[in-house]
């Protein structure tokens, strides 16, 4: 049974980090902590965070969510998602010191917090599987070609978009710079670093997960600003794709990958998978489970999508 949620802070590296906890009066051995895609904070778009901690809690699984140095009420200076690998360690010694007999932690993460766990799970023991929905795996010419594969398939079947043709309504013109635009995106010439995943291009307007947005056909994108991905690396550097398989070999415990139907972020992941022989043996693995929900977008929004995935998340990790 869950407990009342209790407000924790806790130091890491000189700055005071701020979580909330969803606890469980019996036994429990393992845990989940959520990891935030930034830039936001605990309680996540739609609240899905705060939903998600109290769902598993209820299930019997304590659960605990927090902010990263300089984000929500977490005092420091905001840092990129490359670069929180001392919060996440800081957060479990807090989680495992909060919930005596925890033993081992699932990482759940979301778009860039899925690939924050990928970086950081292979050097913590007490990390036995992670969670992660729709993983970030940008680059201007990856986006360009999903949206080119996706978008534009998916927008000639919409009854919208033929009624604004036939009753004139259409830009052409603009419609055409736009495909363009995508086509150089897609398939120009790159530098190595960029065909590598290090290039942090947008394409977008506002949206609700504290990214940047673009809805479109159905479909959601997110973008963030440039940062760790391309900022101080050194000439020859592992791209973020590169760096993300290598996170994924090196960690030996289960990992349960959740995905959007109606999502960019998550058909640009999947492409990049298709591309590659090591990352199609990976998500072929004995340990990897595998969901897909068809019509959800990058966020889950709908609370019928948020309560899939914390079905989902509390079968599989009560499953072994």
């Amino acid at each position: 049974m869950p407990l009342e949620e209790q407000a924790l802070g806790f130091p890491c590296q000189g700055e005071w980090l701020t979580a909330i906890l969803s606890p469980v009066s019996g036994p429990a051995r393992r845990g989940v902590l959520i990891v935030v895609g930034g830039p936001q904070y605990r309680a996540g778009s739609h609240r899905q965070f705060t939903l998600l901690a109290r769902a598993l809690a209820a299930q019997g699984i304590p659960a605990m969510r927090f902010d990263y140095r300089g984000m929500g009420d977490s005092s420091g200076a905001a840092r990129d998602f490359e670069e929180v690998d001392a919060d996440l360690c800081a957060a479990i010694d807090q989680f495992m010191a909060a919930c005596p007999g925890l033993q081992e932690v699932v990482l759940w993460g979301l778009c860039d917090a899925a690939s924050a766990a990928m970086f950081y799970a292979r050097q913590d023991h007490r990390v036995c599987g992670m969670v992660l929905l729709n993983p970030w795996a940008r680059s201007t010419e990856g986006l360009a070609k999903a949206t080119l594969k996706h978008y534009y398939r998916d927008r000639l079947l919409q009854p919208e978009l033929w009624k604004k043709i036939f009753s004139g309504r259409f830009d052409f013109g603009a419609a055409a710079r736009s495909f363009a635009g995508l086509l150089g995106a897609a398939y120009a010439r790159r530098p190595a670093a960029a065909a590598k995943g290090q290039d942090g291009g947008t394409i977008d307007t506002a949206g609700t997960d504290g990214h940047t947005t673009v809805a479109a056909a159905g479909m959601t994108a997110v973008a963030r600003p440039s940062s760790a991905q391309t900022a101080g690396m050194a000439p020859g550097a592992p791209g973020l794709h590169q760096r993300m398989l290598e996170g994924l070999q090196g960690f030996s415990g289960k990992v349960l990958f959740i995905f959007s139907g109606a999502d960019l972020t998550a058909q640009e992941f999947l492409d990049m998978v298709k591309a590659s022989r090591q990352w199609q043996g990976l998500l072929a693995a004995p340990r990897v489970t595998r969901h897909t929900l068809a019509p959800a977008d990058h966020t889950f929004s709908r609370r019928e999508w948020r309560d899939q995935v914390a079905g989902w998340t509390s079968d599989w990790v009560r499953s072994w």
